[in-house]
C-alpha cells in the first residue's frame, strides 16, 4: 500500500460527501450543500461549481461565497474566462493572481473581484467534460499540490454523481436529461431514414459506489481484479504466440500496461484518499481518455487507446457489468456505439435498421458495411453513447446526418410523413425496375451497383441494377484477423459470380491503406495517408497478395467471363505493372491445365488527376476506365473527403469538375474505351442526369439509389439538359447546379 496521508484529507472530504449525496433532499438543495462542504474542507472562501447548459455554454449552478443570485443567472460560452479554459483544454488552472491570469473574465454580478487565487478542475467522465469545480480564496497563493490532488478526486465523485442525477429532482436514478428529447448532429454516412429503438453496442459501466470508507477492502478488490486482468491478457498472449505477428505485438502492449507498476500505484493511491476501486480504474481511465484527444503522436494515441481498453475490461472484471448485459435486442433496433470494426458490425447481421456512431469517419470500414446493407448511418454524434439507453425511441435522419432521440410527438408525426412519402416513392421505382435508363431522347444508360458482400448480391435482382460495377474485395480481407486463403477467396468469388446470374460483376483488386488498414498489416505512420501508401501501390510492393487474389479470381471464373480493375492508379507504368502480373498468372494456370476465362476486361480506377492526362496509348491499352468519384473529388479540390470542414464546400456539378469530367469523357470516346463513374455521387438523380449528358453511358451506385436515379433519366431529355449545362457554363456560373434544378422545376 502507498504512504497514508494524514488521515488523508481528501478521504474525510469525501466521506462528508458521501453523506451529503446520500441525503434526501432535492437536486439544488444538495448541489448548495456540497460546495459548502468542499469550502469548509479545503478552507477556501469560495466554491463554486459550474455545469454545460448546453454543448458550448456554461452556467453557474452552486457557490459557496460569490454571490447567490448569480446562480442559474452566471453563464459564459466555452472557453472563455478561467473557467471556460478549464473545460476547453481539459487541463487544471492553478493561480494567485486570477484577474492577471490569461483569458480572465471579471464577472460583476459574482462580487468575485476580492478573491485573488483560482484553481480551476474540469469535472470529466472519460474525458467528457460536464463542468469545472473552481475553489477561490482572498490570499495570493497557489494551491498546493495535495489540494488539488484533492479537488481532483472530488471532481472525479461530481462527474459520476452528475451522470446518476444526484444533483437533479428527489431520488432520481438517472439523469432528467436520461428522459427528455435530445436531437444528436453528426455527419451523414448513408442516407436513409428509420425509427427504431435504442441497442447499445457495448453499454458504458455504471459506477454506482465511487466512494468507499474502507480502504483495505477496495486495494484487495483492486489488486485481485488486476490480477484477473493480467492472466486473462497472458492466455490471449498464449493462444496468439505462433500466430500473428501484429495480433502478439498488440497483446504484448496490453500485458506492459497490465504490469505497469506506475499504473497501480496511482490506482491504489486513490483507493486509499477514499475512491473505491471502480472510481480510482475510471479516474485513470479519464486521465487517458484527455491524453489521447491532445496527442498529436499516432503511436502514442495508439497506446493510450490500449489503455482505454484495458480499464473497460478492468471495469467489467469489477463490477460484473460484461460486455453483454442480457439485454434482449429491441424490435427494428437502432445499434448506437462510440465506434465499432467491421467484423464486429457483420456479427449483428441484417437485423439491424440503423447505426448511430460517436467516432468513426465516411470512409470508415462500418461505413463500408452500412452502405453495403443500405443501412442509414450517422457518424460523429458526440455524447449518444452517455445519453442513450436500451429501448429509448430514436429516429434516425441519414440523409441530414440527425438523430432525435426520445423524439416528441411533432417530431415523430413529421418523420413518419416524410417515411411515408419515401415509400411512396419507393413503390413508383419498383414500378420501373425491370425497364431500361431510356432517356427521352433515346439514350439508354447502364445503371450498375456497387457491393463488397455476398449479403449485397439479392439487391442485384431487386434494385433493377444491370451488373456490379464495383465489388469491393478488400471487405474480406479486413473483417478477419489472418490473411485468407486463396482457395477461400476463389470459393467466395465463384458464389459472387453464381448469385449474379450472368451479370457483369467488376471485382477491385485489394484497395487497402488510406483508412482501410488490416488488422494483420503493421500499420504505416504517414503524414497523408490518403496520399501515401494504398491500393496498387501497396499491391506491386507486395506482388505475392496481388498474384494470390488474381488467381483467386481466375478459377472462381472457371472459363467464365472475368472483369478486374486495379485501383488508384497514377500512371500508365503502374497499370502496365499490374497487368502483366495478370499475364504471369494467366500462364500458370494455363501450365497448371486450368480454365482460363473466355473473356478477360482488365480496367483502371481513374481517381487521381494525373491518369486523365495519361498518354493515348493508356487509353487505348486499358480495357475499360471506372472513375472513383470519391478519391477523384478531393484530389481535384484538394479537399479531404474525411474533413467536415472543407468536404462539402465543392459542389460536384462545380464548372470545373465537370469540365474535368467531359474532358475524359471525349478522351475515352476517342479511344473507344468504355467508361463509367462509381461513387456516391453517381447515386444522386441531379449528379447522374448531368453525367449521362456529358457523356457517361454507364453509372455505379449503391443499390438503393438505381431505382431515384432511373426514374429521373427515364423522364429526362439529354439533349436538353446539355444546353442547360453549356449556358449555365457560358454565363460564368460556377455550378451549373441551379440552371438544372430550374429546368426540372419547368418540366415537372
Amino acid at each position: 500500500m502507498p504512504e497514508t496521508r494524514t488521515e488523508s484529507e481528501s478521504r474525510k472530504l469525501l466521506g462528508r460527501l458521501r453523506d451529503a449525496l446520500a441525503e434526501d433532499s432535492a437536486g439544488q438543495a444538495r448541489l448548495d450543500h456540497v460546495v459548502n462542504i468542499i469550502a469548509s474542507s479545503m478552507q477556501t472562501e469560495v466554491c463554486s461549481i459550474y455545469l454545460f447548459r448546453d454543448e458550448e455554454t456554461l452556467e453557474l449552478c452552486a457557490t459557496e461565497g460569490l454571490a447567490p443570485d448569480a446562480v442559474h443567472q452566471t453563464r459564459m460560452r466555452l472557453g472563455e474566462g478561467l473557467v471556460g479554459r478549464v473545460a476547453r483544454k481539459k487541463r487544471i488552472i492553478n493561480t494567485a493572481n486570477a484577474p492577471a491570469a490569461k483569458g480572465f473574465r471579471y464577472m460583476p454580478e459574482t462580487g468575485e473581484e476580492r478573491f485573488s487565487s483560482f484553481c480551476g478542475v474540469p469535472i470529466q467522465r472519460l474525458g467528457d467534460v460536464l463542468g469545472v469545480l473552481v475553489v477561490q480564496s482572498k490570499a495570493a497563493r497557489e494551491f498546493t499540490t495535495d489540494e488539488v490532488y484533492a479537488l481532483e478526486v472530488v471532481a472525479m465523485v461530481l462527474a459520476e454523481m452528475t451522470e446518476l442525477g444526484a444533483f437533479v429532482g428527489e431520488g432520481a436514478a438517472l439523469s432528467a436529461r436520461h428522459q427528455q428529447a435530445v436531437m444528436f448532429r453528426g455527419t451523414v454516412g448513408q442516407e436513409g431514414a428509420v425509427e427504431g429503438k435504442v441497442y447499445l453496442h457495448e453499454p458504458r459501466v455504471v459506477v454506482t459506489n465511487p466512494i468507499s470508507d474502507d480502504p483495505e477492502s477496495e486495494a484487495k478488490r483492486l489488486t485481485e481484479a488486476v490480477e484477473a486482468l493480467r492472466v486473462s491478457v497472458d492466455d490471449m498472449l498464449a493462444d496468439a504466440t505462433g500466430g500473428n505477428s501484429e495480433q502478439v505485438q498488440i497483446l504484448e502492449a496490453y500485458r506492459m500496461f497490465a504490469n505497469s507498476k506506475g499504473w497501480m500505484k496511482r490506482m491504489l493511491e486513490d483507493v486509499e484518499n477514499g475512491l473505491s476501486a471502480e472510481a480510482a480504474v475510471e479516474k485513470e481511465q479519464s486521465l487517458a481518455r484527455t491524453r489521447m484527444s491532445q496527442a498529436t503522436d499516432a503511436y502514442l494515441r495508439e497506446r493510450l487507446h490500449d489503455l482505454d481498453d484495458l480499464s473497460n475490461r478492468l471495469l467489467r472484471i469489477l463490477t460484473g457489468q460484461g460486455a453483454d448485459t442480457g439485454a434482449e435486442m429491441p424490435e427494428n433496433p437502432v445499434l448506437i456505439a462510440r465506434n465499432i470494426g467491421p467484423g464486429e458490425l457483420l456479427d449483428y447481421g441484417k437485423k439491424l435498421r440503423g447505426i448511430v456512431l460517436e467516432e468513426g469517419s465516411v470512409g470508415s470500414h462500418a461505413a463500408i458495411v452500412a452502405r453495403a446493407w443500405a443501412i442509414p448511418l450517422i457518424i460523429n454524434a458526440k455524447g449518444i453513447t452517455t445519453e442513450a439507453l436500451n429501448g429509448d425511441t430514436i429516429l434516425v435522419d441519414g440523409d441530414q446526418g440527425v438523430a432525435h432521440l426520445r423524439p416528441d410527438e411533432t417530431v415523430k408525426t413529421a418523420f413518419r410523413d416524410k417515411m411515408a412519402m419515401q415509400a411512396r416513392a419507393q413503390q413508383r421505382y419498383a414500378s420501373i425496375r425491370d425497364l431500361p435508363a431510356e432517356t427521352l431522347d433515346g439514350t439508354v444508360v447502364a445503371l450498375h451497383m456497387n457491393a463488397g458482400l455476398m449479403a449485397d448480391l439479392p439487391s442485384l435482382e431487386g434494385s433493377g441494377a444491370e451488373g456490379v460495377g464495383l465489388f469491393r474485395t478488400e471487405l474480406q480481407f479486413l473483417i478477419r484477423n489472418q490473411m485468407p486463403r486463396r482457395a477461400e477467396l476463389s470459393a467466395l468469388y465463384s458464389h459472387v459470380m453464381n448469385a449474379a446470374g450472368g451479370r457483369r460483376v467488376a471485382f477491385r483488386t485489394l484497395d487497402i491503406g488510406s483508412d482501410k488498414v488490416l488488422p494483420y498489416m503493421k500499420p504505416q505512420d504517414e503524414p497523408n495517408p490518403a496520399m501515401g501508401w494504398r491500393a496498387i501501390r501497396v499491391g506491386l510492393d507486395k506482388p505475392g497478395v496481388l498474384r494470390m487474389q488474381i488467381q483467386a479470381l481466375i478459377r472462381a471464373a472457371n472459363g467464365r467471363p472475368l472483369t478486374l480493375m486495379f485501383p488508384f492508379i497514377a500512371q500508365l507504368e503502374e497499370y502496365d505493372a499490374a497487368r502483366a502480373e495478370v499475364d504471369k498468372a494467366l500462364e500458370r494456370e494455363r501450365i497448371l491445365g486450368h480454365p482460363i476465362p473466355e473473356k478477360l476486361e482488365i480496367g483502371a480506377m481513374l481517381e487521381t488527376p494525373s491518369l486523365a492526362f495519361a498518354p493515348d496509348d493508356f487509353f487505348n491499352r486499358v480495357d475499360f476506365l471506372s472513375i472513383g468519384g470519391n478519391d477523384l473529388k478531393q484530389f481535384f479540390f484538394a479537399a479531404d473527403r474525411e474533413n467536415e470542414r472543407v468536404r462539402r464546400r465543392y459542389d460536384t456539378l462545380n464548372v470545373s469538375f465537370l469540365n474535368f469530367l467531359e474532358m475524359i469523357a471525349e478522351r475515352c470516346a476517342a479511344s473507344n474505351t468504355s467508361l463509367s463513374f462509381c461513387g456516391e455521387d453517381a447515386g444522386r438523380p441531379i449528379e447522374a442526369l448531368c453525367f449521362a449528358a456529358i457523356g457517361f453511358s454507364m453509372l455505379s451506385m449503391r443499390p438503393a439509389s438505381v431505382g431515384p436515379v432511373k426514374h429521373l433519366l427515364r423522364r429526362s431529355n439529354l439533349h436538353e439538359v446539355k444546353s442547360v449545362i453549356d449556358k449555365a457554363r457560358a454565363g460564368g456560373a460556377q455550378s451549373v447546379r441551379p440552371a438544372v434544378m430550374e429546368w426540372l422545376a419547368q418540366q415537372s
